[in-house]
């Protein structure tokens, strides 16, 4: 099991590394396939501007969960890294389901597998992530992050959704996945 120590590194370091882990809420889950990086110097981070009641957990300590509703209508989550008091998280895009299969299907009322966590909101309605899960540390029950089995093959592009920094490539994903939400041909990581 990925514990504290994992998230106390720049998100920089952590976002690639989260490639290939298993993710899994209540036991439902799947394989980290997807994730976007933010830091505090990141004008798309909602960090950068502050601290707010929304943001609160971005600044906590790392290995907690950040969660967010993006656009008033989906849920996000986010693993907070770095140090205490400095916002810096990785977003979690996609995965690529492997746990809770049919508990995952009928939260999202789709059978198609590929369709069940290809988007960070997608993901968070077949896990059950609510904002409930904001602020809660990633190294017990109900979350759980275990260690990928193999290293693996990781490509980057630019991130997806935002309209700040969008030059930056800190948008990674596993080589020659289909269950990350858009494909990423940009380089190697």
């Amino acid at each position: 099991m990925i514990g504290k120590d994992f998230f106390a590194r720049s998100v920089h370091e952590v976002a690639p590394d989260l490639i290939g882990v298993m993710l899994l809420v209540g036991g439902v889950g799947g394989r980290i396939v997807e994730v976007e990086a933010y830091d505090q110097e990141d004008p798309a981070s909602h960090g950068h501007r502050g601290r707010t009641s929304r943001n609160a957990s971005m600044f906590g300590p790392p290995g907690h969960a950040y969660v967010y509703r993006s656009y008033g209508i989906h849920w996000c989550l986010n693993l907070v890294c770095g140090e205490d008091g400095i916002p810096e998280a990785a977003l979690i895009r996609a995965l690529e389901p492997t746990g809770g299969i049919a508990k995952q299907r009928r939260r999202r009322g789709v059978d198609d597998l590929r369709a069940l966590c290809s988007g960070p909101g997608k993901l968070c309605q077949a896990l059950g992530v609510t904002r409930d899960h904001d602020g809660l540390p990633l190294d017990r029950p109900p979350l759980r992050l275990e260690e990928r089995d193999a290293l693996r093959e990781i490509v980057t592009g630019p991130r997806v959704g935002i309209t700040r920094a969008t030059e930056l490539s800190w948008r990674y994903g596993l080589a020659g996945s289909k269950f990350v939400s858009r494909a990423l041909r940009e380089g190697s990581a």
